[in-house]
């Protein structure tokens, strides 16, 4: 399978953790994300663990910079000899500069679906609070006698959705052209069954393998 480490990326919603564990599955390269980077150096103590949790404690954004020092660190680690996985970073083209300073990105994974589409998935989403169990109004309707006590998060809406959508288009959508322009993006169409997004993510880890 691929030396060096994948990207993958995408609008919320679109899929990512359900194609994020076929690739690691695939590959064998661990799923990083910076939450749980995060969450492990402030819970370890690490000098960048540190860092971020001034940050976080004050209710502000990590640096790109304590990111990336974090990313380092995970990387020294002997389950990513073989590169990895990072799920949800880079957001912004400055984080994908920073992070080809520091790791071997030789594979970038964009799962694509329309606004329209993805607005649909998350807003029309609903949650048991008994089991955990997430249905759908139209794709996974819930048993009958179950409807009555789903509820709908606070930000599965549609206006929330949108913003987080726009935010998306504005920060992260230009790092397919970065991408592309060095040869590494493969665009995957998003919206088709699970199965299928599933197929071609595994042709494309295959075929650069």
């Amino acid at each position: 399978m691929m030396v060096g480490s994948i990207v993958l990326f995408g609008p919320p919603g679109a899929g990512k953790g359900t194609q994020a564990g076929r690739i690691v599955d695939l590959t064998g390269k661990p799923q990083v994300s910076t939450g749980d980077m995060l969450r492990s150096a402030v819970k370890a103590g690490s000098p960048m663990g540190m860092a971020a949790k001034k940050f976080m404690d004050a209710g502000l954004l990590v640096p790109d910079e304590v990111i990336i020092g974090l990313i380092e660190e995970r990387l020294q680690e002997d389950d990513a000899d073989s590169g990895v996985l990072f799920d949800g970073f880079p957001r912004t083209i400055p984080q994908a500069e920073s992070l080809e300073r520091i790791a071997d990105v030789t594979s970038v994974i964009s799962i694509e679906v329309p606004d329209d589409a993805i607005v649909e998935r998350i807003v029309g989403r609903r949650m048991d609070p008994e089991t955990g169990e997430i249905y759908h109004v139209t794709f996974k309707p819930a048993p009958t006698e179950i409807e009555s006590r789903l509820i709908q998060r606070p930000d599965d809406n549609e206006d929330t959705v949108r913003a987080r959508l726009e935010a998306y288009h504005t920060q992260t959508a230009p790092l397919a052209d970065w991408y592309a322009e060095r040869g590494l993006l493969i665009s995957i169409d998003g919206n088709a069954s699970i199965e299928e997004v599933g197929s071609s993510v595994e042709a494309a880890v295959r075929t650069n393998d």
